[in-house]
């Protein structure tokens, strides 16, 4: 499966806030489909494939990624040395689209990957536009100069976007931020149970 490109409110409104998607909220209160209307909270799919599935899927809208990815992601989180879910969530928050969302340069991570794709991003003086591009500790993420009055002409008002996360630092004169650690838990946006997402492909 490609990644998704429908209706973004229609994921929050079954899922919760997913900040790395959208940052707008619809009117509806209602879980999306044809009988939406008739599923409180009390009576939505309580299995426990049902709740991990939907942590999952969390995960995997919220950073914009195919189930490949995320199955990818999942087997190096379980090759390192650590607590898996934790590694898990350092691997998706040191995606190169993630951090330019952690700098506050973009609103989504969806923005932030096409600020990439688009050659508008430089790590370490060289132009890098993988989205999924691992960053290390010590790299410098910059807005391309070519790009820059272009870019501050559009959003000097709203840069940053976001609250700069812990790991990372922010030179908004500069338009460059640089990482400093790999995140903690308290650093990520998305609410979200990582030992459920682990238990969910521990049969894979």
């Amino acid at each position: 499966m490609s990644r998704y490109r429908g209706p973004k409110l229609r994921i929050t409104r079954r899922l919760g806030t997913l900040p790395g998607l959208t940052k707008k909220k619809s009117k509806k209160i209602d879980r999306p489909g044809q009988h939406g209307k008739n599923l409180g909270d009390s009576k939505k799919k309580t299995t426990e494939y049902g709740i991990r599935l939907e942590e999952k899927q969390k995960l995997k809208f919220n950073y914009g990624l195919s189930e490949k990815q995320l199955y990818h992601y999942i087997k190096e989180a379980r090759r390192r040395k650590g607590i898996t879910g934790l590694i898990l969530l350092q691997l998706l928050e040191m995606r190169l689209d993630t951090i330019c969302f952690s700098l506050g340069l973009t609103p989504t991570i969806a923005a932030a990957r096409q600020l990439v794709n688009h050659g508008h991003i430089i790590v370490n003086n060289r132009v890098v536009d993988i989205p999924s591009f691992q960053c290390q500790l010590g790299d410098i993420i910059q807005i391309k100069t070519s790009y820059q009055t272009k870019f501050l002409a559009e959003h000097s008002d709203k840069i940053p976007y976001n609250d700069i996360p812990a790991h990372v630092e922010f030179f908004e004169k500069k338009l460059e931020g640089h990482v400093k650690n790999y995140c903690s838990r308290e650093d990520i946006l998305l609410d979200l149970n990582d030992l459920l997402v682990i238990e969910y492909y521990s049969r894979r």
